[in-house]
This record gives structure tokens, sequence and C-alpha cells, in this order.
């Protein structure tokens, strides 16, 4: 309902969040699919975490820091056609510290996980902040790590 009432009397400016559900901590509201789907924790490697991206299945999965977050309710940010949405299915960690939504930062799955060695301090500050948007605001669902063979050094 405050997403409506949001869009009717414009309560929501546009660099809020316009669902109007920012700042919730309901796991009821956060997870609307909590009562059929539970989050389980689980481990990522970035071949699986690539296929949940809006476009192969539904959910969208980010990872910040090696920690993998549910961002499938920020669907206009995240989702086909978002701002963010190259981040979709990957770790968006150097694109999130840089300020960058170019495709050139956000490693294809093949690639080995980005260890972020060299950040700037104003970066990895930058990348400090973004991981605590996503901790106050996305479920975490799991970790990514380097797939044998395929992402390990």
């Amino acid at each position: 309902m405050s997403f409506l009432t949001n869009l009717l009397f414009g309560g929501v400016k546009t660099s809020q969040d316009p669902t109007g559900l920012s700042g919730t901590t309901d796991p009821n509201i956060l997870n609307s699919n909590s009562q059929s789907e539970p989050i389980v924790e689980g481990i990522f490697y970035p071949r699986t975490l690539s296929k949940y991206n809006g476009h192969d299945d539904e959910k969208i999965f980010i990872a910040i820091k090696g920690v993998v977050y549910d961002c499938t309710q920020g669907r206009q940010f995240y989702g086909p056609s978002g701002p963010y949405s190259n981040f979709a299915g990957h770790d968006a960690s150097r694109g999130l510290a840089l300020n960058s939504f170019d495709t050139d930062v956000v490693r294809d799955w093949d690639q080995a996980i980005d260890d972020l060695e060299n950040l700037s301090e104003a970066e990895k500050n930058a990348l400090d902040e973004w991981e605590q948007h996503f901790i106050n605001k996305y479920p975490k669902i799991g970790t990514l790590v380097p797939e044998a063979g395929v992402n390990d050094k």
C-alpha cells in the first residue's frame, strides 16, 4: 500500500526506493516469499551466481565483498533495464567502489574473483558504505567463493 500511496501522493523522491520499503526490518515484507520459499544461506560460485540476473532466473542476487544478497525486491534498480542491471548475478564490489556502472568493471563468471587489492582508501571507504547499504536493505543469502579450476588463481 505504501508504494501506491507514495505513487499517488508523491511521498518518495526519485533517489529513494520507490517501493517505500526502505528501512523496513520486517522479514515478511523484505521476503514476501518467506512462507513458500525460505531463504537458505549457501555457497555460490561465480558461475551459479550469474544465473540470478533477473533474465535467466526471476531472482536477482548480487555479491559484495564475498557476501551474496538477494536483491530481488530492488528489481527496479538491479533488474533488466534498471540503472544497476549490470551488477545482477555478479560481484558488484569493484563497480560500487569506483562508482562505475561500466560492464568492464564487472568480471565474467569464468574469471578470477576480484581481490580488490588495488583500490584506493577513498574507493575502499565508498565500498564499505555500499556494503552497509546492502546489509541494511537486502537479506544475506550466501557466500561467493572461487570454483576449483575456474576462478581460482
